[in-house]
């Protein structure tokens, strides 16, 4: 299981273009949105949620301002309930602690027991905040960085229609 700085290195020895700013820990969207950068970029809110049973998971990611309701992502994403994990199969599946959610634990889920569901309004935007797997930094990625690192980890990109 990758730390931040092991993850640094990954995306360092795969030739990720990112720029990386340090900030107090933040728990919240309105807490990131304290240190948030000037440049436009989407600042990520991350739901790592599973189905009723604890054997499907799924990271779901959409804009900080935008809200989820579950009972209609469910439908959307095929599954009959949908509920917040626990923070053990968080730390077992990506590495990460509450307020740490990102799409980059990605990377430590190397038997693709995650799936990647995105609103699909957020993505057609071009650059995107996320933590680099702690709370107390965020990562400015652009779009093509991120599908490159989701290819690189094996997770299929899925799109959801946000409210």
């Amino acid at each position: 299981m990758m730390g931040e700085k092991e993850f640094l290195a990954f995306m360092d020895a795969n030739r990720f273009t990112y720029q990386r700013i340090e900030h107090p820990a933040v728990f919240t969207c309105a807490e990131a949105e304290l240190h948030r950068t000037a440049l436009p970029a989407v600042s990520t809110k991350n739901l790592f949620l599973c189905d009723k049973k604890a054997r499907q998971f799924f990271l779901v990611v959409t804009a900080c301002e935008k809200t989820v309701k579950l009972d209609t992502l469910a439908k959307q994403i095929g599954v009959a309930n949908v509920r917040f994990a626990s923070e053990e199969n968080l730390a077992r599946l990506l590495g990460v602690t509450r307020g740490a959610v990102t799409m980059m634990g990605l990377a430590n889920d190397s038997e693709h027991q995650v799936e990647l569901w995105i609103d699909a309004e957020v993505w057609k935007s071009d650059m995107f905040l996320s933590h680099p797997l702690v709370n107390t930094a965020t990562l400015i990625l652009s779009k093509s960085e991120l599908i490159r690192f989701f290819a690189l980890t094996g997770h299929t990109i899925h799109l959801f229609e946000g409210e």
